[in-house]
C-alpha cells in the first residue's frame, strides 16, 4: 500500500524520571512537534528505548499518546522484537489503543534468514488491520532486509513501506526500483534524508527532528515542491547538526540535546549512560552553530 503518510515523522525520545515515564515532559514534546508541523510521531521506536520498558509501561504510553495527539498527527508505534509472538502482541495492543500505524524493526540477535523476515512481517501484518512499516537498520540488529526480500514483503496488503537506515544508497536505489509502485520508502538515516527524498522517498522518520522539527519538515516540503536548490542549502545546514546527534549511540546525544533545549527529558535508561562531557561539548557547539536556543 502507498500513501500512509508523507513528510516528516519524528522518532520521539521517551523522557524518564526516577519513577518511570515523565508524562508532563512527554506532553510538552508532543506539543512541540505538532506546533512545528511534524506529520507523524513515532513512539516506542529505537529512539524511545522500548527495550528498557515493560509491556505495562508501553501500554500506558500508547493510551496516553493517542489521547494527547488527538488526531493532530499520525501516531505510529514501534512493535518490533526478536520474538515474533511479542511483536504480534505489541502490534495488537497498538491497534487496540488507537495507533494509526506500526513500525516493526527486523528481529535482532536471532539473525533470521530472508525467508524468516518475510514470515515475521506476514505474522505481524495478519494480526492487525493498520499499516505496517518495515524497519531496516542492520547496524543495530545484525539483520538486513535485502531489496529482493522487501519486494516480497511489499506484496503483503498492509505493508505501507520501509524505513531505510541501511546506509547503503546502492541497495536503497535497488529497493526503490523494486517497490516503487507497491509501497513507500522512508529515510531512516538523517544524513541521507535529502538523497532518499530526492529519489522519490515519501518522507523521513527522523531522530534529528526531535530538536529541529520545523527544518526537517521544511526539507521534506522543499523536495516535494521541486525546490531542490533550496533543499540542498537547507540540507547542508542540517547535516552537521544531524551528525552531532550521533556522536554517541542513539538516543544518548539527542536526549541530551532535548535537555539542552530546556525540556527535562532525563537521561537514557541503563545500559545506556549519560553523554560524555567531550561529546556534549561537540553537540552543544553544533546546536549553537545551527542557531538553536540552548538553555542548559
Amino acid at each position: 500500500m502507498k500513501g500512509f503518510f508523507n513528510g516528516s515523522a519524528t522518532a520521539l525520545i521517551t523522557p524518564f524520571n526516577e519513577t518511570g515515564v515523565n508524562y508532563d515532559v512527554l506532553g510538552e514534546l508532543i506539543e512541540f512537534q505538532i506546533a512545528n508541523g511534524t506529520d507523524a510521531i513515532v513512539f516506542l521506536g529505537t529512539t524511545g528505548e522500548p527495550s528498557t520498558m515493560s509491556f505495562e509501561e508501553e501500554h500506558i504510553l500508547m493510551d496516553y499518546a493517542v489521547k494527547k495527539v488527538n488526531h493532530r498527527a499520525k501516531v505510529i508505534f514501534g512493535c518490533g522484537s526478536n520474538n515474533t509472538a511479542d511483536a504480534v502482541m505489541t502490534a495488537k495492543a497498538a491497534e487496540k489503543f488507537g495507533g494509526d500505524g506500526l513500525l516493526a524493526v527486523t528481529p535482532y540477535y536471532n539473525k533470521c534468514t530472508q525467508n524468516g523476515l518475510i514470515a515475521y512481517y506476514k505474522a505481524i501484518c495478519e494480526a492487525v488491520s493498520i499499516p505496517v512499516i518495515a524497519y531496516n537498520v542492520p547496524g543495530r540488529t545484525g539483520v538486513e532486509i535485502q531489496p529482493a526480500t522487501m519486494a516480497k514483503i511489499a506484496e503483503i496488503p498492509n505493508i505501507a513501506g520501509i524505513k531505510d537506515a541501511g546506509g547503503n544508497m546502492s541497495k536503497t536505489m535497488e529497493t526503490f526500483r523494486l517497490v516503487r509502485e507497491k509501497c513507500d520508502v522512508y529515510s531512516g538515516e538523517d544524513a541521507l534524508n535529502f538523497p532518499i527524498l530526492a529519489s522519490g522517498g515519501a518522507g523521513v522518520i527522523s531522530v534529528l527532528s526531535n530538536i529541529a522539527p520545523k527544518e526537517v519538515k521544511q526539507l521534506c516540503t522543499l523536495v516535494q515542491e521541486g525546490k531542490l536548490a533550496e533543499a540542498i542549502a537547507l540540507n547542508d545546514k542540517l547535516l552537521p547538526l544531524a551528525n552531532a546527534c550521533f556522536v554517541e549511540v542513539n538516543p544518548i546525544p539527542v536526549k541530551e540535546a532535548v535537555n539542552i533545549l530546556g525540556f527535562n527529558a532525563g537521561i537514557p535508561r541503563a545500559p545506556l549512560t549519560k553523554i560524555e562531557d567531550a561529546n556534549r561539548e561537540k553537540l552543544l557547539c553544533a546546536m549553537k552553530n545551527f542557531g538553536l536556543e540552548c538553555k542548559a
